[in-house]
């Protein structure tokens, strides 16, 4: 049973949010989307999936980013996941630190106590929102996937894990390289314990250097050169190597001035729904 929370025309279109009761993460989630004008018709139109960064709800994005224009034009959903479980009984950091914990849940499933009960966000943004959004919502089997900052690294793992199930990836300033960066070690050793065998499986540079893919899929990653977290946490150069290594079918561009914030979303996201238009 879902639940309306707010829903507001736009463009022609529908922003609505959703809470529900996730079977997955054990307590309630919420989630937004963004329904094009065209549906009105009765047409099905393909999903863009967005997974927001550290601290960031589902809110950030729908208000932010300026897609909303461009997504109507293109005939896009859009659903915006929050980035983690949320409620009084799920754990938070014991710090309550912004990268660890509610609202950085990094898109994984946990298997450390106690945060394997309610943090399983690798299942819940790859299996159950969007089979919620199939059986609710007028779209069709056609799904792709981006995110920023954390959401990058989300949208890099769980699009190279499942490439027959997204036809495109992209990123904004995403986190490529988890398992070799303070917020991707801090992450991990919480969530998935000590064991960095299984940290491989959610690292975008080590899957596509493992092959651990079932088929290429085109991948846009775009980073600003300005970022203040690009030389100790993004480090974007990584995937660009290993991509080039591996002849996978991957294009950075690094933009000159821009820093990690919605102003540089902003700037790029219609070019971003235009790549992820083709592809569908």
């Amino acid at each position: 049973m879902m639940e309306l929370v707010a829903s507001n025309k736009v463009v022609g279109g529908w922003h609505k949010r959703y809470r529900h009761a996730s079977q997955t993460t054990q307590c309630d989630m919420t989630f937004a989307i963004f329904l094009p004008e065209i549906v009105n018709s009765g047409k099905q139109v393909p999903v863009l999936y967005w997974l927001s960064g550290l601290t960031c709800t589902d809110e950030n994005f729908m208000q932010k980013a300026g897609a909303f224009k461009v997504a109507n034009e293109l005939g896009i959903a859009i659903v915006a996941p929050d980035t983690s479980p949320r409620g009084d009984l799920v754990p938070d950091d014991k710090d309550a630190a912004y990268d660890f914990g509610l609202g950085a849940g990094f898109y994984v499933n946990a298997t450390q106590v106690p945060y394997d009960t309610h943090y399983q966000m690798y299942d819940y943004v790859v299996k159950e929102l969007p089979s919620l959004i199939e059986n609710h919502f007028p779209v069709n089997e056609h799904r792709a996937i981006s995110g920023h900052s954390m959401g990058g690294h989300g949208a890099l793992t769980l699009g190279l894990k499942n490439t027959t199930r997204y036809s495109s990836i992209s990123a904004f300033s995403p986190i490529v390289h988890p398992s070799a960066c303070p917020w991707g070690v801090k992450a991990f050793t919480g969530y998935l314990g000590n064991d960095k065998a299984q940290w491989q499986n959610h690292d975008a540079v080590l899957l596509i250097k493992n092959k651990q893919y079932e088929q290429p899929i085109p991948v846009l990653v775009s980073q600003g050169t300005s970022d203040n977290f690009l030389e100790e946490q993004l480090q974007p150069w990584h995937l660009q190597k290993v991509a080039a290594d591996q002849n996978y079918p991957l294009h950075l561009e690094m933009c000159d001035g821009y820093d990690h914030s919605y102003f540089f979303i902003t700037s790029y996201i219609e070019q971003h729904l235009r790549f992820h238009a083709k592809h569908f």
